[in-house]
């Protein structure tokens, strides 16, 4: 018995040492210190992080079914970059969650569906003027990711990775204009008082509408290039 509890505990260390290296990997892809294809190498992040490789490995596995790593044979792992067409899937996925979100935060109750939005909408505009890119970005993650779990759907909540890598791995932050953020707020606005009031139909193609608008966007320019997260024309990202 004591053998097995003695087994349990390292178990219950191992895993938790794991989900905390994905959290400190995570958070440094999204904040732009791992760019997009970016190298990870692991013998210097096992040194740099004080861990052994196993439980990197693990974690970077983690990140690879979360799409922000790439791990390839003989080439390590590398952080996700995508050509447009890549980019482009990634907001058709992000169109159906982001509507089918709003609509079951809607469903909730009122005192849960104000939680915070306000905050979130509010810091996104302080955010405008003086214009604060980093600051805006930040707000408009946590105000989409805030409506995902507002639905208190476990399988829409496992979509939310989808919210970052097209927000924050797939358009750097340098890249995010003032003007197209100044709309993005109206719109968030819209999205909000459909939820606050209740008003499902409209929550959902208001959603649909804001994160379409991009694909649209998107589509109209061809300069983008063939990566996404490398220097690039200036794309007005607005979600």
């Amino acid at each position: 018995m004591r053998a097995h509890d003695s087994s349990g505990v390292h178990e219950t260390s191992r895993v938790a040492l794991v989900d905390e290296l994905a959290s400190v990997l995570r958070e440094r892809i999204y904040t732009g210190r791992y760019p997009a294809g970016a190298r990870l190498p692991q013998q210097q992040l096992s040194t740099e992080l004080g861990v052994s490789r196993t439980p990197l490995r693990e974690a970077l596995r983690a990140l690879e079914q979360d799409g922000l790593v790439r791990l390839d044979s003989g080439q390590g792992a590398r952080v996700v970059t995508g050509d447009v067409p890549t980019l482009l899937a990634a907001y058709e996925l992000r169109a159906v969650v982001d509507g089918l979100a709003a609509r079951l935060a809607a469903r909730r109750p009122a005192a849960a569906r104000a939680a915070r939005l306000d905050r979130l909408i509010a810091e996104q505009r302080a955010a405008l003027d003086p214009w604060a890119p980093g600051l805006y970005t930040r707000a408009n993650v946590e105000f989409h990711e805030q409506i995902v779990h507002l639905t208190g759907n476990e399988f829409v909540i496992a979509q939310a990775p989808i919210l970052r890598m097209t927000a924050q791995v797939f358009a750097p932050v340098a890249l995010i204009e003032r003007a197209g953020a100044s709309r993005a707020v109206g719109e968030h606005e819209a999205i909000h008082d459909a939820i606050v009031s209740g008003a499902t139909v409209d929550a959902e193609r208001l959603a649909r509408a804001h994160i379409d608008s991009t694909i649209e966007q998107l589509r109209r320019k061809p300069a983008l290039g063939t990566e996404v997260g490398r220097p690039l024309s200036r794309p007005s990202h607005r979600e």
